[in-house]
């Protein structure tokens, strides 16, 4: 009996959509106006490219961003329920040591990170300078 409750409500969340679809497509102007076909509608003509190059270094500490936020969400359940595990007579290392894994490969995900330069907006004149003369020897 529960499943035709989930039934009729799966059913309900796929007809409301369509319906005001069709709904909407049969209410419409037909008529298109020439600004609704321009690449903006505020009105203003557009000029140059729309495609714009944009430093990669966002995208990385975008992602980086993302990377650490997910940590963050792992290890607060972890950190939740950790003393109430150890009090369950769960062993010291198997509470920590997967934690530990886990930090672990994130920090070698940042050092690897750092040393690439993903985490570097700027190149100072000295770190250039070092890296020249390392080639160079």
């Amino acid at each position: 009996m529960s499943w035709l409750a989930i039934g009729a409500l799966a059913v309900v969340g796929i007809a409301i959509p369509l319906a005001m679809i069709v709904v909407s497509a049969l209410l419409r102007p037909a008529v298109p106006e020439s600004g609704k076909k321009t690449t903006y509608e505020s009105g203003e003509i557009p000029t140059g490219s729309g495609r714009v190059q944009l430093n990669i270094q966002y995208y990385m500490v975008a992602l980086l961003f993302v990377v650490f936020d997910i940590e963050t969400v792992m290890i607060f359940p972890w950190a939740v329920m950790y003393r109430s595990a150890l009090d369950a007579g769960v062993p010291l290392s198997q509470a920590i040591l997967p934690m530990l894994i886990f930090v672990g490969i994130l920090v070698v995900g940042l050092v690897w990170a750092w040393r690439v330069g993903a985490v570097q907006w700027t190149r100072s004149l000295r770190a250039a300078t070092r890296k020249t003369e390392r080639q160079n020897s």
